[in-house]
């Protein structure tokens, strides 16, 4: 077992044991099944796909702290986590700011597994102008994609689904999770595409091991 099998095997037992914390008497129980489930259903694809598709240790990182921010949510629901209800206390904030954080990383973390996925199908090639835009317009896509879901979750269940919008009254919540998802987006393209790349090419780059895709180098 390589160094990447065993930080893949650390990020799946450490997604567990956070799973299991969140489950326990989360706020509501229908809440927590709403925020939990994509990170649950993310991990069944990507165990499904491990042999032929591994992706590098860069989106595997993001993938589990992605997964980190949905079960915390999960368990307290975005409006109440303690640490972002304090800083609403000592800020003199109007509301609890976690669900920002979410929506940050639903642009932020995407974009370099979307990435990913188009390089290394070769969907685009030679075009980093157009890599960018489409990989942002992916990610505004989703980021869409999820606002009509919490919609449809509200028409549905009524109060229920409350604790899932997480609006706290913010008239403009929904427009504004749009375009934290994308500064996430874009940020993610400018900040990491060097370091993605470099862990791309140690992938693409022959290891005459004969023993199929190879994580890319930790940096």
């Amino acid at each position: 077992m390589d160094k990447s099998d065993k930080l893949n095997l650390f990020y799946v037992a450490s997604f567990f044991l956070i799973l299991l914390w969140s489950g326990i008497k989360p706020f509501d129980r229908f809440t927590w099944v709403l925020e939990v489930a994509p990170a649950v259903m993310g991990l069944i694809v990507l165990a499904c796909t491990y042999r032929r598709f591994r992706f590098t240790q860069l989106a595997y990182r993001l993938m589990w702290i992605h997964a980190i921010i949905l079960l915390v949510g999960g368990h307290y629901t975005y409006a109440r986590v303690p640490p972002f209800d304090w800083l609403k206390e000592a800020l003199d904030l109007q509301r609890n700011n976690y669900d920002k954080v979410g929506h940050l990383a639903q642009g932020f973390i995407p974009a370099i597994i979307t990435r990913e996925v188009l390089l290394r199908n070769k969907v685009i090639v030679g075009r980093p102008v157009w890599l960018g835009f489409i990989v942002v317009a992916i990610c505004l896509a989703m980021s869409a994609l999820y606002e009509l879901i919490e919609w449809l979750a509200a028409v549905l269940t009524g109060e229920a689904a409350d604790a899932f919008l997480g609006t706290q009254g913010y008239v403009w919540d929904t427009q504004s999770d749009m375009a934290l998802a994308l500064v996430g987006a874009v940020a993610s393209l400018l900040l990491l595409s060097k370091r993605h790349d470099r862990q791309l090419a140690a992938i693409e780059a022959p290891t005459g091991s004969g023993k199929g895709p190879q994580q890319g180098t930790v940096r």
